[in-house]
């Protein structure tokens, strides 16, 4: 197979011994990890108090991808839970704030959005979770079922899920420290946000499926980013299996 632009970028971010002198940082540029969007409404989230308690083995043995969801609308209580287990604040530590899913250099690179299909409590639309303040953000309301599917290559799950999540990477938060290598660790952060949210579901009851087959530009129109400096890459489908 002829060497394709994946093949070049992944020798051409390699490490080498001879080659780890430490680079200074400009600890002034340093971006902040948090993304608001302060014109919009804030809906605060319910505590955290999951509505259904699973030990981590039995969640590990039962979390597969579900594709085929009930009508039966997720709780606003789930949805809060959901996101903070995937990326929300766990801990304070020396004045850091430290989230559920490990960050390369704690720098967080990912955004989550939420479009909302069937959700108790808000209307169907585009929201964005404010992390520091465990809050949505009211960015467009609308039934987008059909946009999110075809951003999804056309996959219904998009389409019949009660909700689905799209993370977003906002790539100079890790290229500030790590350059173009940063690429690898934004996707290594995804996954692992990706899997809490798989656990975290699976906890609860309810079914998640992980998208990575997604038209790009057609996801950042719907988000409304502008897919240079902040980019989607990667989305999941979650609701009450039928």
């Amino acid at each position: 197979m002829p060497e394709g632009i994946g093949d070049r970028y992944h020798k051409e971010t390699k490490y080498y011994p001879e080659k780890m002198s430490g680079r200074g940082l400009d600890w002034s540029s340093k971006p902040s990890p948090y993304k608001e969007y302060p014109r919009s409404r804030r809906i605060e989230l319910p505590q955290l108090e999951p509505s259904s308690a699973m030990s981590l083995d039995e969640a590990l043995r039962k979390r597969t991808s579900v594709r085929d969801y009930s009508d039966e609308p997720l709780s606003l209580r789930d949805l809060s839970y959901l996101l903070w287990a995937s990326t929300g604040i766990q801990r304070v530590e020396q004045g850091y704030e430290f989230r559920t899913a490990p960050s390369a250099g704690a720098l967080y690179p990912i955004d989550t959005y939420v479009v909302a299909n069937r959700v108790e409590g808000i209307a169907a639309g585009l929201y964005h979770y404010a992390i520091r303040a465990h809050a949505l953000e009211e960015l467009r309301l609308g039934d987008l079922r059909l946009e999110s599917a075809r951003a999804a290559l056309g996959q219904s799950i998009c389409y019949d899920a009660a909700a689905v999540f799209v993370w977003t990477a906002i790539f100079y938060r890790s290229k500030w420290k790590y350059e173009q290598r940063g690429y690898r660790y934004i996707y290594m952060d995804a996954g692992h946000i990706g899997e809490n949210l798989y656990l975290s579901a699976t906890g609860l009851g309810l079914g998640a499926c992980a998208v990575g087959a997604l038209f790009d530009d057609e996801l950042n129109r719907l988000l409304g980013v502008d897919g240079e400096e902040e980019s989607a890459i990667y989305m999941a489908a979650v609701g009450h299996p039928l």
